[in-house]
């Protein structure tokens, strides 16, 4: 595999980062995951943590080099995701439980893979046009459907952030999988939440990433639509890959996954409170707890490895 990739997550206008990005890679395989938490006192940016890391640990234990299924990976560990974030609630007895969005892309030999619940999005952009786009799972997107609104009234309209699907509520997440999509050299996967494409049109955020250098064109794009988003703008975060199989002159930037050992798995993703970018009223303690049941909470969903 050969490809360019980049990660940001900004904290906007907002006290909180409740977003959550990773993507990792064996010599075969690449998985590319986004979470935009809700829930008040903290707990949705855990819901987040907590849906990103099943993903990350799971593609760690499995990729050796390449996944078995990839559809399945993804239906399995999204449910294990949910049910992991319900079990959190359960033991700190909640009246109500942190959800979070999920979208998750794979790419393996050559095709995408992907899976989401809510209003986080992923892009494929090809050749400079938005050739696929997920389906938001929200209010709005089924008004519009229906023919009950225009896109003028939809981009207005005050339940265009409610959502009816997503990890961590009281009925089983409505998950939407994509189709088996062979990608082309230069074709663009790009993830994000709501706090992005609120303030970014279909065209703006082809034309800002369609420069040779993907990673300084998105940075330039995160920073514009921070500032955009104003003081009480949301989260903002972004996942692109350029996919690159076809020989181009290396750069920096570049990553190629060829010399990798069969069991390697490649992993960036930022850990709960851990990021001095983001800002946070949890104490050390706080957090060292918070991630120690974190990690409980995924290791009770997840299936032990023959030895």
């Amino acid at each position: 595999m050969r490809f360019t990739i980049y990660q940001e997550s900004r904290q906007g206008g907002r006290n909180n980062n409740e977003d959550r990005v990773a993507h990792c890679y064996s010599r075969e395989a690449l998985l590319m995951a986004i979470a935009d938490g809700m829930g008040g006192h903290h707990h949705g940016e855990i819901a987040a943590q907590i849906a990103v890391q099943t993903l990350v640990q799971a593609f760690q234990r499995e990729a050796r080099p390449a996944l078995a299924d990839p559809f399945l990976f993804l239906q399995q560990n999204v449910d294990t995701a949910h049910y992991a974030i319900l079990d959190y609630t359960e033991h700190h007895k909640l009246e109500d439980s942190p959800r979070t969005t999920l979208v998750a892309c794979i790419v393996q030999d050559n095709i995408a893979y992907w899976a989401h619940a809510g209003d986080s999005r992923l892009y494929l952009v090809r050749r400079n046009r938005v050739v696929s786009r997920t389906r938001d799972h929200s209010r709005v997107r089924y008004l519009l459907d229906e023919g009950l609104i225009s896109r003028v009234q939809a981009e207005k309209h005050p339940d265009r952030h409610k959502i009816y699907s997503c990890l961590g509520g009281r009925l089983m997440p409505e998950v939407e999988y994509s189709r088996k999509t062979p990608l082309e050299t230069g074709d663009l996967l790009i993830l994000c939440t709501d706090g992005l494409w609120n303030i970014a049109t279909d065209t703006e955020l082809v034309r800002a990433l369609g420069f040779p250098n993907l990673v300084e064109a998105a940075r330039r794009f995160m920073q514009k639509a921070e500032r955009k988003s104003g003081a009480g703008g949301d989260n903002l975060t972004m996942a692109v890959v350029r996919w690159e199989e076809d020989y181009v002159p290396p750069s920096s930037s570049e990553i190629s996954t060829n010399f990798m050992g069969e069991t390697e798995v490649s992993s960036t993703f930022v850990d709960f409170g851990r990021d001095p970018l983001y800002a946070s009223s949890l104490s050390d303690e706080e957090i060292e707890e918070a991630i120690r049941e974190i990690h409980a909470a995924i290791e009770k969903f997840t299936p032990r490895q023959e030895k």
